[in-house]
């Protein structure tokens, strides 16, 4: 099945009336909330998934990744039901798939420090905003809630690419 147009055809504003953020699953797609801004929803739900990170990146390498793993397919799920429950079709506003693709991107950062955390952060943002090949092919060509997380993961194999050879590179930085 192949993907219509990115974009959802329901304007962001009926999408806001129709999802609710006292469902559970609607708040967990919406990023807690940072997704219903109202100017670059995505980069605000980038952003809130660095503060919830601090809280797990402590974990063993294993737990860490279960947990990627867990959140990519609950994620699909969250992300299938509300578009579903709002009519609409990868709504910029469910960024669920932005907190798991950061989270993926902020593992290769070298130690915790504002720079990393800026370099992650901006390489993340410019592979899920530019969508090189083949990021833009799933993108386009994968639908459903599998679809709305696959291309951000790997926007965030790339950004994790770019982080860990700057940090490889750049050793002292």
């Amino acid at each position: 099945m192949t993907k219509q147009t990115k974009q959802s055809t329901v304007k962001p504003s009926v999408f806001k009336q129709r999802v609710r953020l006292s469902n559970p699953i609607h708040l967990f797609a919406v990023g807690l909330g940072s997704g219903m801004s109202p100017i670059m929803p995505g980069t605000m739900g980038s952003l809130i998934a660095i503060p919830l990170w601090l809280l797990f990146c402590g974990l063993s390498p294993i737990l860490y990744w279960l947990l990627i793993a867990v959140a990519f397919v609950f994620g699909c799920f969250l992300c299938q039901r509300t578009s579903d429950d709002t009519q609409t079709h990868d709504s910029g506003h469910i960024v669920w798939d932005e907190f798991v693709g950061m989270w993926i991107t902020l593992f290769f950062i070298p130690y915790i420090s504002i720079l990393w955390l800026i370099i992650a952060f901006v390489a993340f943002r410019v592979f899920d905003i530019i969508k090189p090949w083949p990021i833009r092919w799933f993108d386009q060509k994968v639908s459903g809630g599998f679809g709305i997380m696959i291309d951000d993961v790997i926007a965030a194999i790339f950004s994790s690419l770019v982080v860990y050879g700057l940090a490889f590179w750049f050793p002292g930085v």
